[in-house]
């Protein structure tokens, strides 16, 4: 009898010694969120990304029972938070804001970029897309864009224009301009579309395409002129703006985009729980109309669809990329 209960007491602690890969990320997942989860963000405060984060993290930590903290790592056009990111654990405690640079340009101008911008996370949605919009400070001496391509060629490289950082749609939207104008700028990367649209605002830069996100409110206020949108079609928050194919440049089209993304390997029982908690929120009435007032465009795609839209996108960037011999160290 003895040994007989020793042996079953044997088995007893075998049993979920054996078990214990299948059966512990079931309990993690019923236990989850125990903890704050960390919103990580590629760019420093202020930009499109950021303020996103902002607006969905105060709403999914209340619908999740727990706070999301927002921690901005900026720098290399988003590359250097997003390695952060995919390096992180696969337990649901880490988001990371994905943008058509970080997740899809960088690749093919980075030839070290320390990740995978597909391979290396696992996507929650599609927030939204919109086009970046050329703006100058208010005092600024151009008041077209044809003003401005008339200057760069009368005197090539000489007008400069910030980006958020090498690589981002602000920096590919200027190359596409000077490739399709054929004129020449300067390039004035920073770490953030925050600290590069305050120096254009005051002037120690001449312009800047950024996204309706952040520059909008600067528009309103008329801290920024807005020369021209990068759309096919006009925005319908800013009627009056022409587009850049308008102004002079046929064929002008270069759209950004913002997602949220997970290190690729979180279970799928909380992929799937986070796209449909952020999707209600993205769904609200209060949220598309502030996306609207943003000058952007919602998504309802799946987390799949994002996956083939995000390999179609380094695709498209990594010939728009290579035809204008662009390289970056």
């Amino acid at each position: 009898m003895k040994r007989r209960t020793l042996i079953h007491s044997a088995v007893a602690l075998a049993l979920p010694l054996a078990l214990g890969t299948a059966a512990l990320p079931a309990w993690a997942q019923d236990k989850w969120p125990a903890k704050n989860i960390t919103y990580l963000v590629p760019f420093p405060a202020g930009g499109t990304t950021d303020i996103l984060a902002r607006l969905i993290a105060q709403k999914l930590g209340t619908t999740l029972g727990t706070t999301l903290v927002i921690e901005n790592k900026g720098g290399a056009g988003g590359s250097i938070g997003s390695e952060q990111g995919s390096r992180a654990p696969a337990d649901g405690y880490t988001l990371v804001g994905g943008t058509v640079s970080s997740h899809a340009i960088n690749v093919s101008l980075y030839p070290k970029l320390g990740y995978d911008p597909v391979k290396s996370f696992t996507p929650i949605v599609l927030i939204g897309s919109n086009p970046v919009i050329l703006v100058v400070g208010e005092k600024s001496p151009y008041k077209t864009l044809q003003d401005v391509l008339a200057a760069a060629k009368a005197k090539p490289r000489t007008i400069s224009s910030a980006s958020a950082g090498s690589g981002t749609s602000q920096h590919m939207a200027l190359e596409m301009l000077g490739f399709k104008s054929g004129t020449q700028f300067i390039h004035v990367p920073y770490k953030g579309s925050g600290p590069a649209i305050s120096d254009v605002m005051s002037g120690q830069v001449d312009m800047m395409f950024d996204t309706s996100v952040v520059a909008a409110q600067h528009i309103t206020s008329g801290k920024l002129r807005a020369l021209a949108v990068s759309s096919s079609k006009r925005l319908e928050a800013f009627p009056n703006v022409p587009t850049v194919a308008e102004s002079g440049v046929p064929g002008f089209e270069v759209t950004s985009w913002q997602g949220l993304f997970v290190p690729a390997g979180t279970p799928k029982p909380i992929v799937d729980k986070l796209h449909e908690e952020v999707m209600k929120i993205l769904q609200t009435a209060e949220f598309q109309e502030r996306l609207k007032g943003l000058g952007m465009q919602g998504s309802t795609m799946t987390p799949a669809h994002v996956t083939e839209f995000q390999k179609n996108e380094v695709e498209k960037w990594a010939q728009v990329i290579k035809v204008a011999g662009i390289k970056l160290d």
